[in-house]
């Protein structure tokens, strides 16, 4: 299951981990954010270990969303060793993200 990301765990789970890190900006209110929530979802199972897979609610975790300039979501961001290595913006199909995913490994 994909995880929890929060202001207050993003530095912890995120920023400081060696593991590449791949987050995805949403709110309950957007649609194509909720199209891609299974695709997430996949993706955490699928690379469970490897990976980490998470979400930030964008209503809830105002701070980190603001840190990284979220201004259109769904934003999904490519985090290693505590910077940006890629990002997404809008929902996409599935081989998309893996595709990004695999290139950081």
């Amino acid at each position: 299951m994909a995880l929890e990301f929060t202001d207050a765990n993003f530095q912890a789970e995120v920023l400081d981990s060696d593991q590449l890190s791949v987050i995805d900006f949403w709110a309950e209110w957007c649609g194509p954010c909720r199209a891609i929530g299974p695709v997430i979802e996949e993706l955490s199972k699928e690379y469970e270990g490897k990976v980490k897979i998470g979400k930030v609610n964008v209503d809830v975790n105002p701070q980190t969303s603001m840190n990284y300039g979220i201004t259109s979501i769904p934003a999904i961001l490519f985090v290693k060793g505590g910077k940006i290595v890629d990002k997404q913006i809008g929902a996409v199909p599935k081989s998309v993200l893996d595709k990004k995913i695999q290139a950081h490994l």
